[in-house]
């Protein structure tokens, strides 16, 4: 007797699950959808104020939906917005890094401490003080310097007029 072979099952990790879970309540809080859910709560509710004679229990309902899910949503939302972060700061990374002439020092800049940010704040709020000072534009940005520019990512050997 030949013994089968068991398909290999993928289990998703907590945390992978959990991603996934947040990502899909995020999408959809943020829709028309849920917005016209939480609208049409927040009708019937008012409309069963009188059946309840606005009483505490009916104010205390209200009051505790709302406030559980505001706070289960800031942790869902916080998850998502580091997640989205941290992919903002990965592609600013690898635009500094690939960019010639840039610094390299702004590489993952946002570990670095408050002081030294505000010495990295300084060194470029003077440099745009100084492009302020500059008295027409095309002084830092001439037509000419942005078809150079466009001519050496494609490749060509002089740019087009």
């Amino acid at each position: 007797m030949i013994p089968r072979m068991a398909k290999p099952i993928r289990h998703m990790s907590i945390g992978r699950r959990f991603e996934a879970f947040s990502k899909t309540i995020t999408q959809w809080t943020g829709s028309t959808g849920a917005f016209a859910c939480a609208l049409a709560v927040i009708v019937v509710w008012a409309l069963l104020g009188p059946v309840f004679r606005f009483s505490d229990t009916w104010q205390l309902v209200i009051n505790t939906s709302t406030t559980i899910v505001t706070f289960l949503m800031v942790f869902l939302i916080q998850r998502a917005q580091n997640k989205d972060s941290l992919a903002i700061h990965l592609k600013l990374n690898e635009i500094v890094a690939a960019v010639n002439g840039a610094s390299n020092r702004l590489v993952d800049v946002e570990s670095l401490s408050e002081k030294e940010l505000t010495q990295l704040h300084r060194y470029y709020s003077e440099l745009a003080a100084l492009c302020r000072r500059e008295i027409e534009v095309g002084v830092s940005h001439s037509v000419e310097e942005a078809r150079q520019r466009h001519a050496s990512k494609h490749g060509a050997a002089k740019p087009r007029e």
